[in-house]
């Protein structure tokens, strides 16, 4: 899969000057090596340096979120000044005014979720190993595979549709589920800010009616029917638990200090998403790289043009061009 070794602040500011002052100037081979994207399976590059280094923020330093945009000039009565505005991170204008559309409905909804869903997650976690049969351990290690593919699948579909397509100003689904996707484009280490509640409510309310049906399902059939679907309900729990826990994964991938070492191992393995494999995302204009459970199927999608192509569809069938009120968020930097 994917990584991009990412260099230290110092030299990736430097390399963003450098490449400003002189658009043609090929990069030194310790700096191309430093910020080299290593790949086992991909020839060419999802994101090219130069892209990497001009359009994403300085995770690894938010304060520095300016640095990048002081290059850029504007005239005023005839004279040349440096701009200064903030590009990304919590001094945006736009991501301030995102943040302040957080309510207390919406944080009553996602209380409510959490609590429900973890005391199911319990519920059928119990009911899972009271029906759990030695033998069966070849299926449930199948069942995992395919449950985190399906929510890795999952979470990239719904990143996509939440990011690419409606607009804040929608009824409803607009400031409570649309609005958290344009913050964390302008501001990505504000996920990092939320608590788990605010981090995790929406996911945990998508797993309910999995979790819920499962409880149902070993509540109402026999012993024999239990043992007979056994494979599926372990599908369906184990699919629902990464469902729960892929804003967290997200959030643990945005976090550059303090992360148990266990976290670290998941992500240095590709178990869970790994830091630098999702900051290909964060690369204006974030069009690729939306699978953020364990990011393994980005590539392949990538491969094969599946939102690209999607996205093509959707514009020549209804007019509506892709990431526009993404676009508009981050252009207010006044």
């Amino acid at each position: 899969m994917d990584l991009i070794s990412l260099p230290p602040c110092s030299r990736r500011t430097e390399l963003t000057t450098m490449a400003n002052e002189q658009p043609t100037m090929a990069l030194s081979p310790a700096s191309t090596s430093a910020i080299k994207i290593s790949t086992t399976f991909l020839k060419t590059p999802v994101k090219t340096d130069q892209e990497i280094l001009q359009n994403s923020m300085l995770e690894d330093d938010p304060n520095s979120n300016t640095i990048l945009a002081c290059t850029e000039l504007t005239e005023d009565n005839g004279a040349n000044h440096l701009e200064n505005r903030p590009r990304w991170g919590p001094r945006h204008k736009g991501a301030q005014e995102l943040a302040k559309l957080y309510s207390n409905g919406k944080r009553t909804q996602e209380l409510v979720c959490v609590y429900i869903c973890i005391s199911l997650m319990v519920l059928n976690l119990g009911l899972i190993l009271r029906h759990f049969r030695f033998e069966r351990v070849s299926n449930v290690i199948v069942a995992a595979i395919f449950g985190i593919l399906t929510a890795d699948f999952g979470s990239g579909l719904v990143h996509w549709g939440a990011d690419t397509w409606g607009s804040v100003d929608l009824p409803i689904v607009g400031k409570n589920f649309l609005r958290p996707f344009r913050e964390h484009h302008i501001d990505p280490t504000s996920i990092t800010r939320h608590d788990f509640i605010e981090t995790n409510g929406d996911n945990f309310m998508v797993a309910l009616p999995i979790l819920g049906k499962l409880a149902w399902n070993f509540f109402t059939r026999t012993n024999a029917e239990i043992q007979q679907d056994y494979a599926i309900s372990a599908y369906l729990f184990l699919c629902s638990i990464f469902i729960a826990m892929t804003n967290q994964i997200h959030k643990w991938s945005h976090t550059y200090w303090g992360l148990p070492r266990w976290v670290l191992f998941l992500q240095n393995h590709h178990i869970i998403l790994p830091r630098r494999h999702h900051r290909i995302h964060h690369v204006a204009p974030h069009e690729t790289y939306f699978c953020i459970t364990t990011g393994w199927l980005n590539w392949p999608l990538e491969k094969i043009k599946f939102w690209s192509t999607l996205e093509a569809i959707i514009e020549m069938s209804t007019g509506h061009k892709p990431r526009a009120d993404d676009l508009k968020w981050a252009q207010k930097r006044a």
